[in-house]
């Protein structure tokens, strides 16, 4: 039988199931059934929405680059975010990739008045008075390793906290860290596969 569920990844919590070095895994969230696996990435650093499952198909078709299925981020960065760095972003920039240069796809953008609604990150950044910094939704559909952080630097805003807040229409909404929800195959593929 199929499985699928979502967590909101923490800070700090390694994206598998084991580690070597006595780290927080997805096993100290919850006791998920042997062959659930996450599908993607979110490094140690991040948080955000992960889904896990035992579903072969889903885990093929969101990890073929063929597939462009869009993954939005709030991203917190130093710095008052401006205009232009988010056109530039929307345009694509160039970022290195496995040593190579590479050209993002087009992304979409904006820069949050306020602060989201998010829980609070364990541990907090680090507040520094003189430096401010400023909130940005940006929605991708690739997936190349730590690519956020990378576009945000391009432009001058280095990232300071980075969660993820959507993958195509299954969001993190009203969830708060550690959460784990269970989710039905219809659900799934109708917000997955629209």
């Amino acid at each position: 039988m199929f499985r699928y569920f979502i967590i909101y990844k923490p800070y700090g919590v390694l994206n598998q199931f084991t580690d070597d070095l006595g780290r927080p895994t997805l096993g100290s969230l919850y006791d998920f059934p042997k062959d659930v696996y996450p599908v993607g990435r979110l490094d140690i650093d991040s948080e955000g929405l992960l889904l896990l499952t035992n579903d072969t198909k889903i885990n093929h078709k969101l990890l073929n680059p063929a597939f462009k299925h869009t993954k939005t981020y709030w991203v917190q960065v130093e710095g008052q975010m401006t205009q232009e760095a988010v056109q530039t972003l929307e345009k694509g920039v160039t970022i290195k990739v496995d040593g190579k240069e590479y050209q993002t796809l087009p992304a979409k953008a904006f820069i949050f008045e306020n602060e989201p609604d998010l829980p609070e990150r364990n541990p907090p950044i680090r507040f520094r008075k003189n430096i401010p910094t400023s909130w940005l939704s940006l929605s991708i559909v690739e997936g190349k390793k730590h690519q956020v952080r990378k576009m945000t630097a391009f432009v001058g805003f280095p990232t300071l906290r980075l969660v993820r807040y959507s993958i195509q229409n299954i969001r993190l909404e009203g969830m708060q860290v550690g959460d784990v929800k269970e989710l039905d195959r219809d659900f799934v593929y109708k917000n997955l596969f629209l």
